[in-house]
């Protein structure tokens, strides 16, 4: 167990160079607006949302690599992106220089929302597998606090602050490669490959009380089942195939990237000054990190619908008090109470289930093209979302952008209670027969 954790860490920490690299942002957001005198709309759509178009290319295309050249390679292959583009970043002196670098992190970001879910739920015990996924999404919510902290610690340094900001990123991205060259190629992709000692080896490690040849065979059974030439929009994988759709579509309507992309900009917009805006958002990373260990270590004991609900429950609540705080004009530090709330809500619903969930709904050899539909979905939303919050927020105001994402999450709540399955416990080869062969 200590050899799978230390693997799942290592391909974890991709998700704490995404969670870094999507908020980091946050704290140039304003400088760089100032310094190259741009738009909103401009500013809005390619300064800050040019990451996230690469991280829709990297979710759209992620599935490739991770299918051909398998889930390590692709990882690898990340952190590569990860280092240029926060070098890249720091050292450009236009906006669109500055946006190309910035795309090419997003193209990581993407890709790692595929590659790193898959690679950690082929190789996890079926009783663990939640924690260990979800330990992904532990990493995300780490590197966003660690950004909004070196954001606010670095907001001083030099005549250029936002430069530091963005290029600090290099030293965590050298650190993965290190980690991720030293795991071992997923037994369930190298089965898929016809590579079965290689498979053998590896299943002998994560399984050492089972018959590793019974394993094997079970795997390779459901290989031969799943045909060279199929592809997740067949009708039998029609049902998976909606639910990541719609687990994807909610988490993104609930607002989050949009939140955390602009947390400074809210607070202040609530009457905070520039300092408490940005200490009030490492607040809302402090409140991420402990919430999401919250569900981290719930979801293999409640499962991952149980969780879904109260995360629900919690947005509808939150997110009608933040609307309710800008209609009336509450002002001080009501707003990011109910924010705080918000962010608890996401991190022990969404944040700790998508990725895992996502993971373990479709058959092995179709996972990589399941996930990068699912991960597409959440990236193009994630993308159109936050690009129209400057927009939005001055010409309809807040209240009503927040009382949308409100009335979204009535409707997360339908779908979690009606048409969301448990997967705790269950083998992937059992959630692949019951979720697409038997239906």
């Amino acid at each position: 167990m200590n050899k799978i954790l230390t693997w799942s860490i290592s391909a974890a920490l991709a998700g704490f160079l995404f969670g870094f690299d999507t908020v980091v942002i946050s704290g140039a957001d304003k400088q760089l607006q100032e310094l190259w005198n741009t738009s909103d709309a401009f500013h809005g759509s390619v300064v800050m949302a040019m990451a996230l178009w690469g991280t829709v290319v990297g979710a759209i295309f992620g599935g490739i690599p991770t299918n051909k050249i398998g889930r390590k390679n692709t990882l690898m292959i990340i952190g590569v992106l990860y280092f240029v583009s926060a070098l890249g970043s720091a050292l450009a002196n236009d906006p669109i220089t500055f946006a190309v670098f910035r795309f090419l992190g997003g193209l990581g970001v993407g890709a790692s929302t595929i590659a790193a879910p898959a690679f950690v739920s082929e190789i996890a015990p079926a009783d663990q597998r939640g924690k260990l996924v979800s330990l992904y999404q532990f990493n995300i919510v780490l590197g966003i606090l660690i950004a909004f902290l070196s954001n606010y610690l670095l907001r001083n340094t030099g005549t250029e602050p936002w430069r530091w900001m963005v290029g600090i990123e290099a030293l965590p991205a050298f650190i993965y490669l290190i980690f991720v060259f030293l795991i071992p190629r997923s037994p369930r992709w190298l089965v898929s490959k016809g590579r079965y000692a290689e498979a053998e080896k590896v299943l002998a490690i994560i399984h050492p009380e089972m018959d590793i040849k019974k394993k094997l065979q079970e795997i390779k059974d459901l290989d031969k089942n799943e045909l060279s030439g199929e592809n997740i929009f067949m009708k039998k994988y029609r049902f998976p195939l909606i639910l990541a759709f719609l687990i994807a579509f909610f988490n993104q309507l609930s607002g989050i990237n949009a939140f955390l992309y602009y947390a400074p900009r809210i607070f202040e917009s609530a009457g905070l000054g520039e300092s408490t805006a940005l200490l009030s958002s490492i607040g809302i990373g402090v409140v991420n990190l402990l919430f999401t260990l919250l569900g981290v270590f719930l979801i293999d004991k409640l499962g991952r619908k149980q969780l879904m609900l109260f995360g629900s429950i919690g947005y509808i609540i939150s997110l009608s008090l933040v609307a309710a705080a800008f209609f009336l004009n509450w002002g001080g530090l009501w707003v990011p109470i109910f924010l705080f709330l918000f962010i608890a809500s996401h991190a022990i619903g969404q944040g700790a289930v998508i990725w895992v969930f996502i993971s373990e709904i479709f058959p092995n050899r179709l996972r990589a093209s399941g996930q990068a539909f699912g991960s597409s979905t959440h990236w193009v939303l994630a993308a159109i979302i936050p690009s129209t919050i400057p927009y939005l927020f001055t010409n309809i105001g807040p209240g009503y952008v927040f009382s949308f994402f409100a009335f979204m999450m009535v409707l997360q709540l339908i779908f979690v209670i009606f048409m969301m399955p448990e997967t705790k416990g269950k083998s992937l080869e059992q959630l692949s027969f019951d979720l697409s062969i038997n239906k």
